[in-house]
């Protein structure tokens, strides 16, 4: 656009296929497998289109994991295209990176993002009259927006239908799941060489993430490098499972918290370990032997047809025995795929009293109960344990390979 001199020129909307296709995560026909499976829903909801707009879905369904920095993004899925619609900021790069077509929204105008939503329609000649969303994560003004977009559409939610599809992993997947559960252990090993007297939460935590960031580039060449993180806690820093690293210096006996979470390419996956700096005194040691009975019962409870709140009140049982029930901070496990500490969480599986899903293979999951002791108390602090399985036909693989326990995990640095 040559010798334009005022803002309200520019346009609105931009194809930018800049530079070549990049290779994705997975298979053109893992993305058209999970693709069929949307419009299977699509069709069971008499939906023209789903708009979705959640990190989560718009990973699982085309590649690109968006940066939000208060702009909007979303992919649309009609039976015939996906298009993403994204902000002029990020350039080419989210069509490079993504499976399916894309449309440019620019700054110019409040409503473009809006605009390429319907220009996404427009394009295929969809008047559309059912429009799916995701009523999870579209805040009420968002709704708003989108109903006024399409006046003529009914909105209808998704995000349920679509987290079950999440659920069941498929061979592509579960490989990538592995893979993060190897390079976690890499982070703990790191990790738990760095540990000794004086050390800081943030200068070890930096270590293991180092390790797993070089480990991620290596296997996952093609991909972007990003979103890996180490909560490394110490003494009353572990009594939450989320407490971010600090500047504490750690002093011989410690209780300590051992928590990696390499991402690769958006997919999260966790190893988390209690430890002590130095041999541990006899109620820390009590404590921590109780939770690791729990965790050892819960790794032999996870198989297909187990049914999630059953495991939840199996494991209640073996804390009410050591007392400790009041001592549970949150459910012995959960969902593992797109996820992560900002986006995504199939909610539907995880291993709470109050959820009555029926494990089946392809499903992955963790292991992770913890108690915590408040300060002041003999044995203060929290401890926890974390495993990945992968649920087959017959029973489940655990691919966490880091030893837990006080056999492996006293420091003596």
């Amino acid at each position: 656009m040559a010798n334009v001199t005022n803002v309200s020129e520019l346009e609105r909307l931009k194809t930018l296929h800049n530079g070549e296709k990049q290779p994705l995560t997975f298979s053109d026909a893992e993305f058209e497998r999970r693709l069929a499976g949307l419009r299977s829903i699509m069709a069971e909801k008499e939906l023209d289109a789903v708009i979705l707009t959640s990190y989560q879905s718009i990973k699982y369904y085309s590649d690109f994991l968006f940066t939000y920095f208060g702009r909007s993004y979303a992919l649309v899925v009609t039976q015939q295209e996906s298009i993403s619609v994204t902000a002029n900021i990020d350039a080419g790069m989210p069509w490079r990176t993504s499976y399916g077509d894309n449309i440019v929204y620019t700054d110019w105008r409040r409503d473009n993002f809006y605009y390429g939503l319907q220009e996404a329609l427009n394009r295929q000649g969809i008047s559309a009259k059912r429009i799916g969303v995701e009523d999870d994560t579209v805040t009420t003004m968002q709704r708003k927006a989108l109903q006024d977009t399409f006046p003529s559409a009914q909105l209808t939610d998704v995000s349920q239908a679509a987290m079950r599809q999440r659920m069941i992993k498929s061979a592509e997947e579960i490989e990538v799941i592995k893979h993060g559960a190897r390079i976690g252990d890499i982070g703990g090993e790191a990790i738990k060489a760095a540990i000794r007297e004086g050390i800081t939460e943030y200068e070890v935590a930096l270590i293991g993430v180092e390790a797993m960031t070089h480990e991620i580039a290596k296997t996952f060449p093609d991909q972007e490098v990003r979103d890996t993180w180490v909560w490394f806690q110490s003494g009353i820093n572990t009594d939450g499972a989320h407490n971010w690293a600090t500047t504490r210096k750690l002093q011989r006996g410690d209780l300590l918290s051992l928590n990696c979470f390499p991402m690769t390419s958006g997919y999260y996956t966790a190893l988390e370990r209690t430890l002590t700096l130095g041999q541990p005194d006899a109620r820390t040691l009590e404590l921590w032997k109780a939770n690791v009975e729990v965790h050892e019962a819960g790794l032999e409870l996870i198989k297909p047809g187990a049914v999630c709140k059953d495991i939840a009140h199996e494991l209640n049982e073996i804390f009410i025995g050591h007392g400790l029930l009041p001592n549970r901070t949150f459910g012995y496990g959960h969902s593992f795929g797109v996820l992560s500490h900002y986006y995504g969480r199939e909610a539907g599986l995880e291993l709470r009293e109050d959820i009555d899903t029926v494990l089946e293979p392809g499903m992955v999951v963790s292991i992770e109960p913890m108690i915590t002791v408040m300060e002041g108390e003999p044995g203060a602090g929290g401890y926890r344990e974390h495993d990945i399985l992968v649920v087959g036909e017959e029973g489940a693989e655990n691919i966490t390979k880091f030893p837990f326990g006080p056999e492996h995990n006293i420091i003596d640095a």
